[in-house]
């Protein structure tokens, strides 16, 4: 599972990981697809909860848990024992950065947190991701995905225009602070190039959504627009929507005045390109209701593949309603290598997401599986720490594939 020498991005970077779920494993997942070796730390009790959410499972895996960790090595330690502690706070002496994404204080009372790991690596970077922040007065409320897209607004502005609430069709709060933990880790190794020094990375998926809707609060802060639900309407541009044809759904996208007139006359409809109520995208955004009546009508008149034809030949933004069936077999997301094939011990051969950002120099692969839990223990204590695994897994500190977790009967959750 190494990287040829000279070919990865992010080459070398050791990441300690202690993320579980998906905001923190998004992070790693797109750190080790450049590169990156990240050693993923998980409890003997199960491991990763992602590994149990499904259906579906592939074998004994969950496809949820092999699309994220692809290529990390796992390693099993019981951080309810201060042996197992004292091995990750080695492992921290080795390692570039660390991610967690425990509930807030977690890493503290497992004596991981952040003074501590400073004190052993102080080049260390260390990346925190949580619902609210490791400040304020939220900072101990647990959250997950939903309540994120609750409390930072997005659910109130997104839905049907009857005012159905909807939740947005993937995990977004996660995996948005999933890449803005990328984008802090990657300024706070830059910075570490100048001082020698690593720092604390506070990530919040809270904070990241604000940050995300960015145009929608604009909106409200200097245009005191009470937003709501458009359904898959956009109320800075008209017609940005959804309309179906005869037979399927198809979305357009008329963002300038000149391509408005050039739509106009894509579809045969003149009329509308100087008509007073739509001359420009201010009219039409106050008309949008006529508007998107008259367009709703004209289209149902023709199949979707005519309409789509007719804006693509004068470069009209628009695009079929695709499945994810459609997506999967696209040409273009198979030209781009967005869905790679790779192979499992276990849950053998399938496909998975590939790697968004194209280098042309280094680029990122996903050719590897994720991890059984403990997969890598003997390996990553041998090479990292120049341990023999063998007394450790007798003692029940560290674990891996067949040896069997001994039960602690103190209760110190390790997962907050």
């Amino acid at each position: 599972m190494e990287f040829i020498e000279g070919t990865s991005a992010l080459e070398g970077l050791r990441i300690l990981d202690f993320s579980h779920a998906l905001a923190g494993p998004y992070c790693t997942l797109l750190l080790r697809d450049y590169g990156a070796n990240v050693y993923k730390v998980e409890s003997p009790h199960g491991g990763d909860i992602g590994r149990k959410w499904g259906p579906p499972f592939v074998g004994e895996q969950s496809s949820y848990f092999l699309g994220q960790n692809r290529g990390k090595y796992s390693i099993s330690i019981d951080l309810k024992r201060p042996e197992g502690v004292e091995l990750c706070l080695q492992l921290i002496e080795q390692a570039d950065v660390l991610v967690e994404n425990f509930r807030f204080g977690t890493m503290e009372r497992l004596g991981l947190g952040y003074e501590v790991a400073h004190e052993r690596n102080s080049r260390l970077v260390y990346c925190s991701i949580s619902g609210y922040g490791q400040t304020g007065p939220k900072c101990d409320q647990s959250a997950m995905d939903l309540i994120i897209q609750c409390a930072s607004g997005l659910l109130s502005v997104t839905g049907t225009e009857g005012g159905e609430l909807v939740r947005c069709g993937y995990s977004v709060a996660d995996v948005t602070a999933g890449l803005f933990a990328v984008i802090g880790i990657l300024m706070a190794l830059r910075a570490r190039d100048h001082t020698g020094r690593g720092q604390f990375v506070d990530v919040s998926m809270f904070d990241g959504m604000i940050s995300a809707m960015s145009v929608v609060f604009l909106n409200h802060l200097d245009g005191g627009i009470a937003a709501r639900p458009l359904g898959t309407a956009y109320p800075n541009i008209v017609p940005y929507q959804v309309f179906k044809a005869k037979d399927a759904s198809f979305g357009i996208a008329i963002g300038s005045e000149k391509l408005w007139s050039t739509f106009c006359q894509a579809i045969d409809r003149q009329d509308l390109e100087t008509h007073p109520d739509f001359a420009t995208n201010a009219k039409r955004s106050m008309n949008r209701v006529s508007l998107q009546k008259i367009l709703g009508d004209h289209f149902t008149q023709s199949g979707v593949e005519e309409w789509l034809s007719k804006l693509r030949a004068r470069g009209v933004p628009c695009s079929l309603v695709q499945t994810l069936p459609q997506v999967v077999e696209d040409e273009q997301a198979s030209f781009r290598g967005m869905f790679p094939v790779v192979h499992h011990p276990t849950a053998g051969t399938g496909r998975v997401v590939g790697c968004p950002i194209k280098l042309s120099e280094t680029p990122g692969r996903a050719a590897d599986p994720a991890p059984l839990l403990g997969q890598h223990t003997r390996k990553v204590l041998h090479d990292l720490l120049g341990l023999d695994a063998d007394e450790l897994i007798t003692n029940g500190i560290v674990f891996e594939p067949g040896s069997t977790p001994r039960t602690d009967p103190r209760n110190i959750p390790s997962d907050g």
